[in-house]
């Protein structure tokens, strides 16, 4: 049980909110009118609208306006958080999905900020899953869950005082979220610059100088390694288990092969003495000759094989085996992953909508080639500075991470008091007397009993606007 500050009382949104209250308009007004795809997740997110006619969206939709508070109560939408303070409506009037809830303050005291944070809470949301009817897919949030809900209610003064503060804190975790969202970008083009160098020479330079090492040449592929195409295997073998066959969904972006339930496919022992040269051995190093459906990211991927066991190559992926008295795979790794190659893959075209690389096309193309010892050289810096990415990527995952468990610490922070506990201490005339919650409380009974004698929806008349000449 948490202990709310001696100045606060507990007690339910049905006590203190309207719930899905009906209002109309006067006329043939413009509304602003928002489906679900609209309303935000973000805690500071507006929703958005579409300009709509009042007399074509008053029947049969959830009505809103100015100053209230609107999140989804169907699932997924309720988990993900769609919720918003709504504003900026024209005429200050809305509609939308027949799957929100509105909340509505009674007068003017209850802060809808704090409102909106109260349903921004890991408690709220988790609570509310919980207590959802219906079929799978269709689990709704009930409206007795949200009329029973407690709410800590704090003096109308304080209420102001944590939706300012919410303000500027939850402002500064958004700043820290995008800082952290444009990271990822910067590191991938960092590893582009770091194999566009490597390629070039330029990562090598000063070592090659100091190793008077200057015999780089053009080299085709075809005289550097063999390339052996993989061939098709009848998809009546396929099967639960024997020995893996390596199609081009196995091959991972991060470089490396992945198998999971979905993307793995065994066919039977037997094809091993069958097709004995499309054993891949551990290492091996992997290339996807076609695209993936319209976009071509996948075509000309490459990808090394580190795991050992019996693995047959697939059609549509080449491997390469070293014609040369040294293995020169990790550096055509690199090369193939290259800025250089990439756009040699882009200018290509199979002639039909979907791209493919020919094993031609792999084969006559020419390579700048340095000395194995600056290849070795080359492979070493590629791979330390790659790994000095990888850590700061972790970093930045463990920070992202502890960012987006702040807003909820934040929040459950606000609800005990905890945000504004110096504010009171320093504003005691603000939260006691006349300015109590106590007397908050009552003031809002008086605004619920002349809510309940309007049997009829409390219709807007909002005049037009008369330009004079």
């Amino acid at each position: 049980m948490i202990e709310l500050p001696e100045e606060w009382i507990e007690t339910s949104l049905s006590e203190v909110v309207q719930i899905n209250p009906k209002s109309v308009l006067d006329g043939d007004l413009t509304i602003g009118f928002t489906p679900m795809a609209m309303v935000p997740t973000a805690y500071h997110g507006t929703i958005q609208f579409e300009e709509k006619l009042w007399l074509k969206a008053k029947k049969g939709y959830t009505r809103f306006q100015d100053g209230d508070v609107l999140f989804a109560k169907v699932t997924p939408c309720f988990e993900n958080g769609k919720a918003a303070l709504v504003s900026g409506l024209p005429n200050g009037m809305g509609a939308g999905s027949t799957e929100y809830f509105v909340l509505r303050p009674y007068g003017a005291y209850v802060e809808p900020k704090y409102l909106l944070a109260l349903v921004k809470t890991r408690e709220f949301m988790r609570n509310g899953a919980l207590n959802m009817t219906g079929s799978v897919g269709l689990k709704r949030v009930p409206k007795d869950f949200v009329k029973s809900y407690p709410i800590p209610l704090p003096p109308l003064a304080e209420q102001k005082q944590i939706a300012a503060k919410l303000d500027e804190l939850l402002a500064q975790v958004d700043t820290l979220k995008t800082r952290l969202d444009a990271i990822p970008s910067i590191l991938k083009r960092f590893r582009q610059s770091v194999l566009a160098a490597a390629v070039s020479g330029r990562l090598t330079e000063e070592w090659r100088n100091t190793h008077n090492a200057y015999d780089w040449k053009e080299e085709k592929i075809d005289d550097l390694v063999n390339v052996i195409n993989g061939k098709a295997f009848p998809s009546k073998d396929y099967q639960a288990s024997g020995v893996k066959l390596l199609r081009p969904g196995n091959l991972h972006v991060s470089g490396n092969v992945v198998w999971n339930d979905k993307n793995t496919t065994y066919i039977p022992d037997n094809w091993l003495e069958k097709r004995p040269e499309l054993i891949l051995q551990q290492n091996a190093l992997l290339m996807n000759l076609t695209a993936q459906s319209l976009k071509d990211e996948f075509l000309g991927r490459v990808c090394i094989l580190e795991e050992s066991g019996d693995v047959l190559l697939n059609q549509r992926i080449c491997s390469f085996e070293s014609k040369l008295k040294y293995d020169i795979k990790s550096y055509l790794y690199i090369y193939f992953k290259s800025p250089l190659f990439r756009e040699y893959v882009a200018t290509l075209d199979s002639g039909s909508l979907i791209k493919h690389l020919n094993v031609k096309d792999v084969k006559s193309y020419s390579v700048l080639l340095p000395s194995e010892s600056e290849q070795s050289e080359i492979v070493r810096r590629v791979e330390q500075l790659f790994s000095f990415v990888d850590q700061i990527e972790q970093r930045v995952k463990d920070a992202e991470s502890r960012v987006n468990h702040l807003t909820q610490s934040i929040l459950t922070k606000t609800f005990r008091g905890e945000l504004t506990a110096e504010w009171r201490e320093q504003n005691p005339d603000l939260i006691s007397g006349e300015n109590s919650a106590q007397a908050l409380l009552e003031k809002i009974k008086v605004e619920r009993v002349e809510a309940a004698k309007q049997k009829k929806p409390v219709r807007r008349t909002i005049k037009k606007r008369v330009i004079r000449p």
